[in-house]
């Protein structure tokens, strides 16, 4: 009898030992570890399938930073990521006007569900995954405040050496965006590049003639981007030029020939908190509160009222 005894804890001890040896399933590792929960919930639509859940506001910022930030760059600029993303979010929940407040896609701010995360950290997904959500879970509820209202918290990737103020980009001032300097930018990989056009592309994605190209009137803002330029006569906000081109900025030159030349310096629309620029004064040994409140003109960091 004895022995059956030890036989059968035998058995269930080796039991025991396969399961914990056992590979994780996709499924184990989707549940998050150490999650923190907010009794907010974000209605957001998934851009590739049009469908509109619910998630914890605290989940999603895990998901935006994952999407937004290289997790390989400082913690103190992942948490200003945090910090600026759970703002923006807000901002947008509360000035929602359908179904849903934020959409997964570039639209608002870029967000990755935690198998994607997979799929793009393959080995790397632990690391990184607990890297960005530590970042999220230090910063829990905290949001940017200017005047007592939430701002909206815009930032992008890569600056000219300038960060952009808000009225040239998005026809709005805001106070708490105006232009710095983040020279730092400038000694970042791709900080300027070169691409080729062809004049019939060129003209067809402007939708103007091309029996001749001709560019005059060219306006720039006091940090080198170009507000206006006209081409065979028809004028053009940078912005436009930018989206009808896929530029990289709106600091670019234009160099006519076969093929046409555009060089570009910079990447995104330049307005608020540069992340690469966030990152260098990571690295230097600024505060997520430090980069914040540089990127940021008198703001104040705040907890979110739950």
């Amino acid at each position: 009898m004895r022995n059956k005894i030890l036989l059968g804890v035998v058995i269930i001890l080796s039991i025991w030992a396969l399961k914990v040896a056992w590979p994780k399933t996709t499924k184990e590792l989707d549940k998050p570890k150490n999650k923190v929960e907010s009794p907010l919930l974000v209605k957001l639509l998934d851009s590739e399938t049009n469908e509109i859940k619910e998630i914890s506001l605290e989940d999603y910022i895990v998901g935006v930073v994952a999407a937004e930030m290289p997790a390989s760059f400082d913690i103190e600029a992942l948490k200003a990521q945090a910090v600026a993303a759970r703002t923006y979010a807000l901002y947008k929940m509360a000035h929602a006007n359908q179904d849903y407040d934020l959409v997964t896609d570039v639209t608002n701010q870029s967000y990755l569900s935690v198998s994607q995360m997979q799929s793009n950290w393959q080995e790397g997904f632990s690391k990184y995954y607990a890297k960005v959500q530590e970042a999220v879970n230090l910063t829990k509820d905290e949001v940017m405040k200017y005047n007592d209202e939430v701002i909206c918290a815009f930032y992008f990737a890569l600056s000219n050496g300038y960060t952009e103020e808000a009225l040239p980009v998005f026809g709005q001032n805001q106070d708490y965006i105006t232009s710095v300097s983040s020279t730092w930018d400038e000694n970042v990989k791709n900080f300027e590049v070169t691409t080729t056009i062809t004049p019939a592309e060129f003209c067809t994605k402007l939708k103007i003639t091309c029996a001749d190209i001709s560019i005059t009137n060219i306006v720039k803002s006091a940090t080198s981007r170009v507000n206006e330029i006209t081409i065979n006569g028809q004028t053009f906000k940078g912005t436009e030029i930018r989206k009808l081109l896929n530029l990289r900025s709106t600091d670019f030159q234009i160099t006519l020939g076969s093929p046409i030349t555009i060089t570009t310096k910079g990447y995104g629309h330049g307005v608020g908190m540069s992340q690469y620029g966030a990152n260098a004064l990571a690295q230097a040994g600024k505060s997520y509160t430090e980069i914040l409140n540089y990127y940021y003109q008198n703001i104040t960091i705040t907890k979110i009222d739950v």
